[in-house]
């Protein structure tokens, strides 16, 4: 029998985002790979183990935790950096699957929100397969999103009636505002881009922490409330070294 990987996604950060699918598939999981990415995220693998004590009821499996290859942020080829980390990563999860997991045997990655939605699980999964070093099966287990959490946190839908949505990221958004009809969502912005275009007439609906007890949510117009964003960002970061938020832009319609 082939070796199996399961990607599970585990929901924005609350174990009770974690679907009935995500749960049976935790049980069907002997070795679960988790990459430590340094002091800072400590919490996010606590939250990983967390998810496993609570939900396998099995005690027959084991937690492999590897260092997560760093990116280089300072090349400014942006793709050519991720290339790299991408390449880098690879390396390590074929060693991993090759290294740890039986013939047979089922392992998983635990991912953070969804893994169809920025997320490199099943790109570097891919890219192992076309290695050709180790064979595997793979199955993916959706899971709850950063945006889903985002609109239930603001009781509000991403979409507004016969409106599309646009997904994005910080490095982006100020060359790809909202037009007078839609919605951007607005991953992976270091605090920057929301504050170069902080005088743009849009509504801003932001969260941080999302389903986890220090969750943080902010909305208004985006002028009128940039600041207490970029503070709360800042004083987040100092307190726990590390933050995971996201927004949703749109035009403010005429009153």
């Amino acid at each position: 029998m082939k070796k199996k990987i399961l990607v599970i996604g585990i929901g924005a950060g609350n174990p009770e985002h974690v679907t009935i699918q995500a749960i049976k598939a935790l049980n069907q999981a002997r070795v679960f790979f988790v990459l430590d990415k340094g002091e800072a995220a400590d919490d996010l693998v606590r939250l990983r183990e967390e998810i496993c004590a609570r939900y396998i009821t099995n005690s027959d499996y084991r937690v492999v935790k590897a260092v997560n290859p760093p990116r280089d942020r300072a090349d400014q080829d942006y793709l050519s950096a991720v290339d790299r980390w991408h390449h880098d990563r690879a390396g390590l999860y074929e060693k991993l699957i090759r290294d740890e997991l039986q013939e047979g045997e089922c392992g998983a990655f635990l991912v953070w929100g969804d893994p169809s939605l920025y997320d490199s699980t099943l790109r570097i999964l891919a890219q192992v397969r076309a290695n050709g070093a180790v064979d595997f099966d793979c199955e993916v287990i959706p899971g709850i999103s950063s945006p889903q959490a985002l609109a239930a946190a603001h009781k509000m839908p991403l979409n507004r009636i016969g409106e599309p949505i646009h997904f994005t990221t910080g490095r982006r958004i100020s060359g790809e505002l909202p037009e007078a009809s839609g919605s951007s969502v607005v991953f992976l912005d270091d605090g920057t881009a929301l504050k170069a275009i902080a005088e743009e007439d849009l509504e801003v609906y932001w969260g941080a922490y999302l389903g986890t007890p220090e969750e943080m949510l902010v909305s208004g117009r985006l002028s009128e409330v940039a600041g207490d964003i970029a503070e709360k960002r800042q004083a987040a970061r100092r307190e726990r070294g590390w933050i995971m938020d996201l927004y949703l832009l749109r035009r403010r319609r005429s009153e």
